[in-house]
C-alpha cells in the first residue's frame, strides 16, 4: 500500500464505485433483506469515519498556514481563504455526521428484516414447520 495518505481515499473510492456498478442488479449473495444489512453495516463503517478523514484531509494545509508558508494565487488573501476552508471543513464534518446517523437508522431498521419464502419451490411451508 502507498505511503501516501490521498491514496487510500483513492482506493476507497474506486471501492464504492464499484460496489455502485455491481449493485445495481440483483445477483447471487445480492438478492435479499440481509445482503442489504451487510452492505448497510459496512456502509456505517465507513461514513462513520468520513469526518476523521474530513478533518485529517486538511492537515497538511493548516501546517502549512502556522507556518507562514501558503501563498493563494493570484495574490489572493490567505486569511479569507484558510477561513474558508475551515468553515466548510466544519460543514463537511456536521453533513458526515448526519450522514453516518441517517446510515445507522437504515441499518437498524432493516435488522429484523428477512425473506420469506412460504410457498417457494425448495422451501418448507412455514407452517408445516412450525406442527
Amino acid at each position: 500500500m502507498s505511503d501516501n495518505p490521498a491514496r487510500h481515499l483513492s482506493d476507497a473510492s474506486d471501492g464504492i464505485r464499484a460496489f455502485n456498478h455491481t449493485s445495481r442488479a440483483a445477483s447471487t449473495g445480492w438478492e435479499f433483506p440481509p445482503d442489504s444489512y451487510t452492505a448497510l453495516g459496512n456502509l456505517s463503517y465507513l461514513v462513520g469515519m468520513l469526518g476523521q478523514a474530513v478533518e485529517q484531509s486538511t492537515a497538511p494545509v493548516r501546517r502549512t498556514y502556522e507556518q507562514g508558508r501558503i501563498r493563494v494565487d493570484g495574490n489572493g488573501d490567505t486569511e479569507a481563504k484558510f477561513a474558508e476552508l475551515l468553515a466548510a471543513r466544519e460543514d463537511a464534518i456536521a453533513a458526515a455526521a448526519a450522514l453516518t446517523a441517517a446510515v445507522q437508522r437504515m441499518h437498524n431498521a432493516v435488522s429484523p428484516m428477512g425473506h420469506d419464502t412460504t410457498g417457494l419451490p425448495g422451501f418448507e411451508d412455514d407452517e408445516e414447520r412450525l406442527v
